[in-house]
């Protein structure tokens, strides 16, 4: 999420000018009302352009304002995010952005590729995350063409991952955790009892896969952030509208 921003803001001060750009830079910590707290004065300061980082984020901004442009970095599903109907690519309204779902096929490739013998595969990730739930699905939709028998398990929030990792750990050959802001939190506790149990973990980003993975086909959020920036820029200078600008993915995602 930090690098996201850190590359949205280079790439805007880069193209405009530091002179030219001004950021009000502020962080619900996870918590929703905060953000829909903090969204509610964007809008109420007419700011030119909001960029939410995160899913929570998306949400809170889209219901805040429906004419302010509202760029998202680092939501995995759109359709899932907004829950839309129907979505061709392109959210319409005043709301475009990027993506950080790398390929979740090439994802579960990669699962079988680095442990070709195992056959228990374990999904974990938060139940309160509506776009780690879509991540999960597809892959194991994937998993079990493959003929891998896969279970999931779900944490409520951070009280739980301690449990819920050990029963994960002790039923699996190898865990598979995608983009997930909680798992994220606790990649260190979720290591601890990966280790001790002997289970590798392939993650969805690099974030996690760093703290308690093994290998991951991941995205640079830092790149991503900068990616938004260029869609931020084409907005601000009248170069494009955001209703017409259709949601875009980071292209070269890599294994690490």
């Amino acid at each position: 999420m930090d690098a996201a921003t850190k590359g949205f803001k280079e790439e805007v001060t880069k193209e405009l000018g530091k002179s030219h750009v001004k950021f009000d830079t502020q962080n619900a910590q996870g918590d929703s009302s905060t953000a829909t707290t903090i969204c509610n004065n964007f809008s109420s300061e007419n700011e030119d352009l909001i960029l939410a980082n995160a899913t929570a984020s998306l949400q809170a901004a889209s219901a805040a304002t429906k004419s302010i442009p509202i760029l998202e970095t680092a939501v995995t599903n759109y359709q899932v995010a907004l829950n839309l109907k129907k979505f061709n690519g392109t959210v319409g309204s005043n709301i475009s952005g990027t993506s950080d779902l790398a390929p979740l096929d090439k994802q579960e490739k990669m699962i079988k590729d680095f442990v070709p013998k195992d056959k228990k595969l374990s999904i974990l990730y938060c139940s309160a995350e509506p776009n780690s739930k879509y991540q999960a699905d597809e892959v194991a939709k994937y998993a079990k063409k493959d003929g891998l028998k896969v279970t999931k398990y779900t944490f409520s929030d951070t009280n739980d991952v301690n449990s819920v990792t050990q029963q994960a750990a002790s039923a699996s050959d190898v865990i598979y955790i995608p983009t997930d802001n909680t798992a994220a939190s606790c990649a260190k506790t979720i290591n601890n009892v990966a280790l001790k149990a002997k289970v590798p973990i392939i993650a969805g980003e690099e974030g996690i896969m760093s703290k308690c993975g093994v290998a991951t086909l991941s995205i640079d959020y830092c790149g991503l952030g900068k990616q938004t920036g260029k869609m931020a820029v084409q907005i601000l200078t009248g170069k494009k509208k955001i209703a017409q600008m259709p949601v875009q993915y980071y292209k070269n995602p890599v294994k690490e």
